[in-house]
């Protein structure tokens, strides 16, 4: 089954963002309002996954890299489930339509948003710190969110106004 333009006016018109999602398809730009929501909402399921990923491989003394991939892969499942699952919920889609609706718009908002996170945990030693209980894990891990917000908030912005993202 693939997305219908039914689908995906459905999601349009169930969003917690319709005014701004109106704007965006009269005028073709984003409001700051919409990418800020739409990025924390990213943020959420990114800092999920990465503080998940870390705490298990500081405390399994998984060497930095392959904690980093681990971070990652727990910040796409957890970041794609905080949105699937309530746009599911919201719009009765499948599962399969609703991942079709989304993918890419989390794919890059998540990719770019990880690889920021990850360089400042790994920069500033958080990935190299050996226990959660060392205050430079939770330094690290404090800078790396607004950080990872920072630089994924331009990427949303221009996403949902190309209209390759939505608010969620």
């Amino acid at each position: 089954m693939q997305v219908m333009d039914h689908d995906i006016d459905t999601h349009k018109n169930h969003g917690c963002c319709m005014t701004d999602e109106a704007q965006v398809r009269e005028h073709g730009k984003a409001s700051f309002a919409t990418a800020a929501h739409a990025t924390l909402h990213c943020l959420t399921g990114c800092a999920i996954g990465e503080f998940i990923g870390l705490a298990i491989g500081v405390t399994l003394g998984i060497a930095p890299y392959p904690m980093m991939g681990l971070s990652t892969v727990l910040a796409y499942i957890s970041g794609f489930s905080l949105t699937i699952f309530p746009l599911m919920k919201r719009t009765g889609f499948s599962f399969k339509t609703a991942f079709q609706t989304i993918w890419l718009g989390e794919l890059v908002s998540i990719g770019v948003m990880e690889l920021v996170m990850n360089s400042v945990d790994y920069h500033m030693g958080g990935v190299r710190s050996g226990s959660i209980t060392n205050p430079l894990f939770w330094e690290a891990l404090a800078a790396a969110v607004p950080a990872g917000y920072i630089a994924a908030f331009p990427v949303n912005f221009w996403l949902i106004g190309k209209e390759l993202k939505r608010c969620h």
